[in-house]
């Protein structure tokens, strides 16, 4: 790893959640947020709604139609959007050969659980009104969106909707009630977060009357059984690590594969900085993983799309 390219990544990472802590707004930190992961270069991208959902397909030279992401963008449920992880969607439809859609489902506390599972839904139920083999479509997301692409797959399974080919998980935030050791041991390492800033996002999405274990928030506590493959990049310096530890233990309680890794000395989805040689090495490994379960030549053609 390029230690200048770290530290330079890390600088930048303070100096953008110093201003979040100042900020005297939400609306400053949302631009924050958006101006420390700007990708320039959109011209690979199109947009359009699905309802009121602003949705977009995002390709490169090697995408295929014969794969298709679904990717959630994180952010705590209540920063992010397809702007801000334009960059890492792009890496990520490029590493694995596929097509990624993207949405910007609707954000807390304007609106609170389950709302931004409600938008992630409809989504995935486009693509599969729209004739696409659910062998083709991978579930995807970072941080919070993590949890709404687990969540989907919750969703599709209690209302009778085909499973996806796999998952692909990237630091994901998973247990809204904070159980984990590692928010505590990882406190004073992790660059991006703190445990009483989730604490108050957690808050913000779940609103008064929504307990912090209920499945549609945290599915860590949900039903896994059915689920397809999954594969979890997470970092070991980051407070919701153990999320994914706990995650995966259960979801392997239900006979889920899954696949876990856990980077030594790094941060929160540090995938979203393509300049950091563990975030090619990430993405290309994720790439190989969703390329080795939905191969070009399973159940004929795709969906036009």
């Amino acid at each position: 790893m390029d230690d200048a390219e770290l530290e330079d990544v890390k600088r930048r990472i303070v100096a953008a959640t110093t201003a979040w802590e100042r900020a005297a707004s939400l609306a400053e930190v949302r631009a924050s947020f958006e101006a420390l992961f700007a990708y320039r270069d959109q011209t690979s991208f199109s947009a359009f709604t699905i309802g009121s959902v602003p949705t977009g397909f995002v390709e490169t030279p090697r995408s295929s139609s014969e794969r298709i992401i679904l990717f959630c963008h994180g952010g705590g449920f209540q920063v992010g959007s397809i702007c801000s992880h334009f960059g890492l969607v792009r890496r990520l439809a490029d590493a694995a050969h596929a097509r990624v859609l993207a949405f910007d489902y609707r954000l807390a506390p304007e609106h609170r659980c389950p709302a931004a599972l409600e938008d992630a839904v409809s989504v995935y139920r486009w693509l599969l009104d729209r004739g696409t083999p659910p062998s083709r479509i991978v579930l995807a997301g970072d941080s919070a969106g993590g949890a709404l692409a687990v969540g989907i797959a919750v969703a599709a399974r209690n209302n009778g909707l085909p499973m996806p080919a796999c998952l692909a998980l990237i630091s994901p935030w998973l247990d809204l009630a904070m159980r984990g050791e590692s928010y505590s041991s990882r406190a004073e390492l992790d660059i991006f977060s703190k445990p009483h800033q989730l604490a108050a996002m957690s808050r913000a999405y779940l609103g008064r009357h929504r307990n912090a274990l209920d499945p549609l928030a945290s599915p860590v506590e949900a039903d896994l059984s059915g689920r397809p493959p999954i594969i979890i990049h997470a970092a070991d310096h980051d407070i919701t690590r153990d999320d994914s530890f706990l995650f995966a233990e259960r979801a392997r309680q239900y006979d889920v594969k899954v696949t876990l890794r856990v980077w030594p000395g790094l941060f929160h989805h540090f995938q979203m900085f393509g300049e950091l040689s563990a975030s090619k090495e990430s993405l290309a490994e994720l790439g190989r993983f969703i390329i080795e379960r939905i191969s070009d030549a399973t159940d004929g053609p795709g969906a036009d799309i």
